[in-house]
């Protein structure tokens, strides 16, 4: 019988909280219950295996996941991806294709010696190459030094002959390609292949619960910014009935052919827990 309902779960906003980078017990405790409940959940996130398997999946495995549970994670934007069960969670799956060149790292991590006073190296990416927003400072400094990082960042790039772009910015390689893309974010920054994104970690999703069992008849996708609408756009675009919960503090998207809803008065992860409480309810009638 098919699922009538799954969850593609952005992490950073819905799932962990963006200031202090943890997530909640008791949202854990509503994750465990959907998945208890039969609900499919993927994880769609920007974030390496190794944050998601320290704050969400090890701490739903060491808490005991029922055999019924279908729970993934497709990480660093579709690069890098995961599954939990029972007995713990399986050694992940790369796609090399999808690995920042050694030269991007280099450049990354050399840069951001100079920009300890906001930011560090997230070392534990595999094929994203990554710095994020030191969680000690107020969030104007890190926005100030994140554009100058960028901009040093990007003209590195470019000198290098990596294809690069950046927002509209198109910087092309000796084959006139743009293989590689400069991504911000509120707590990051990130360079990452141009084909990756939420787009590839929804069609990701779609194919690791295929292999697993029957595809839900409906799903929710719940992210925080503008990016995170790629992954209800791709359900939708392949024949998904998809609704998309949107717990960013910007407005929401309101141009979108399915259903666009919020939490009223909530944000991020206060949301991301009143949500999944409300589909819990709701299984519960």
């Amino acid at each position: 019988m098919r699922p009538p309902l799954g969850l593609l779960l952005d992490v950073d906003g819905p799932i962990a909280n963006p200031a202090t980078r943890t997530v909640a017990p008791e949202l854990l405790d509503h994750l465990a219950a959907l998945l208890a409940a039969g609900v499919p959940v993927v994880l769609n996130t920007g974030r390496s295996v190794d944050f998601v398997l320290e704050h969400v999946l090890g701490p739903l495995v060491a808490a005991g996941l029922p055999e019924r549970a279908r729970l993934h994670a497709v990480c660093e934007k579709g690069g890098v991806w995961t599954m939990a069960h029972p007995d713990g969670v399986d050694a992940p799956r790369t796609d090399p294709s999808l690995r920042v060149p050694d030269a991007g790292h280099a450049l990354l991590q050399a840069l951001a010696a100079s920009y300890r006073d906001a930011l560090f190296v997230d070392v534990s990416k595999q094929v994203m190459a990554t710095v994020e927003a030191r969680s000690d400072i107020p969030p104007g400094h890190f926005r100030v030094r994140q554009a100058a990082f960028e901009a040093e960042l990007l003209a590195g790039l470019v000198d290098a002959g990596l294809g690069v772009r950046l927002g509209d910015d198109r910087f092309p390689d000796r084959t006139g390609e743009t293989p590689w893309r400069i991504d911000a974010t509120v707590i990051a920054t990130d360079i990452e292949a141009s084909s990756s994104g939420k787009a590839l970690g929804a069609r990701r999703a779609l194919d690791l619960l295929a292999a697993d069992g029957p595809l839900p008849t409906a799903w929710h996708s719940v992210g925080d910014s503008r990016s995170d609408y790629d992954m209800a756009d791709h359900l939708h675009r392949h024949g998904h009935a998809v609704t998309h919960v949107h717990v960013g503090a910007v407005p929401p998207l309101r141009d979108r052919p399915y259903p666009v809803v919020t939490v009223p008065g909530m944000v991020d992860d206060e949301a991301g827990a009143a949500h999944l409480r409300a589909v819990l309810a709701g299984l519960s009638r």
